[in-house]
């Protein structure tokens, strides 16, 4: 059986419709969650909670099951992956058990982390930075930091801050994805 270059067409103008009824129910919907979130923002904050405490549940429960199944690891090996392993889904049960703490632990997890890449970057400046200028580097790990430093010291500010900027970045970009999806396809 061929196809004539008008089935080709027509079956590729299908394709593009649909494509363009996705891209606007994507956009809708994310206008949709957006206002949620800034109408409901404790319910929205649960469900990133319930959320966070399911993958670090799965996550660790992973981690486990390569400690004990992977093969050709070594001991030492297993035995880092079966303690982390443990540890998170330890701090995932835990997370499932009262969402609002999980809230700050991501938190804390968040300013954790800027913190280490800020001083990984101070550290690491003398490496080649393809081209960014050496103070740039430097500012920027200083400003990781004490974003940091401020994400662990206010982390229920930090979590609501997140949650309203998220927000209305998704509103925002969500309608500008709506108004430059094509006409006609």
């Amino acid at each position: 059986m061929t196809t004539t270059g008008s089935d080709r067409s027509e079956r590729l103008a299908a394709a593009r419709a649909r494509l363009r009824g996705l891209l606007v129910a994507t956009a809708v919907l994310g206008v949709v969650v957006g206002l949620i979130a800034l109408v409901w923002p404790g319910p929205t904050l649960l469900v990133v909670a319930v959320l966070f405490g399911i993958s670090l549940v799965v996550t660790g429960a992973y981690r486990l099951s390569v400690a004990f199944l992977a093969p050709g690891l070594s001991a030492g090996v297993r035995a880092v992956f079966g303690v982390l392993g443990l540890v998170i889904l330890v701090a995932g049960v835990l997370c499932l058990a009262d969402p609002a703490e999980s809230l700050v632990l991501l938190a804390i997890v968040i300013g954790v982390s800027w913190i280490v890449q800020g001083v990984h970057d101070l550290v690491s400046r003398r490496v080649d930075t393809h081209g960014v200028p050496h103070w740039l580097m430097i500012a920027s790990a200083v400003v990781s930091i004490l974003a940091g430093v401020v994400v662990i010291a206010l982390p229920g500010l930090a979590i609501s801050t997140f949650l309203v900027v998220g927000a209305i970045l998704l509103i925002v970009v969500s309608v500008i994805n709506l108004i430059t999806i094509p006409r006609r396809v």
